[in-house]
C-alpha cells in the first residue's frame, strides 16, 4: 500500500487554495474524515476537499478572493 503525505492542518479560518477544483479559494473550516471541509469566501454551500491539493492562499490570491467578495456584496449578490 502507498504511503500517504502528511498535510499540516490550517488554522480554522485560514484562506486556502483547492488545487482539485480549478484552484478555488476557500475557507477552511475543518476535517470531515480523510477530507477538509472549505467554505466559499463571503459564504455559500461547504465542499470536502483532498488535503493533498489544498495549500494556503497566497497575498495576492487573498486580497483577489478578499476584493471579490467585496465587489460581491456591492451588488447585491451576497
Amino acid at each position: 500500500m502507498p504511503e500517504q503525505k502528511r498535510v499540516q492542518l490550517p488554522p480554522a479560518g485560514a484562506l486556502v487554495v483547492d488545487g482539485g477544483r480549478k484552484d478555488r479559494v476557500g475557507e477552511f473550516r475543518g476535517v470531515s474524515g480523510p477530507y477538509w471541509s472549505l467554505r466559499p469566501v463571503g459564504g455559500g454551500p461547504e465542499w470536502e476537499a483532498v488535503p493533498e491539493h489544498v495549500r494556503l492562499a497566497t497575498a495576492g490570491e487573498r486580497l483577489s478572493a478578499l476584493n471579490a467578495e467585496q465587489n460581491a456584496r456591492s451588488r447585491g449578490a451576497l
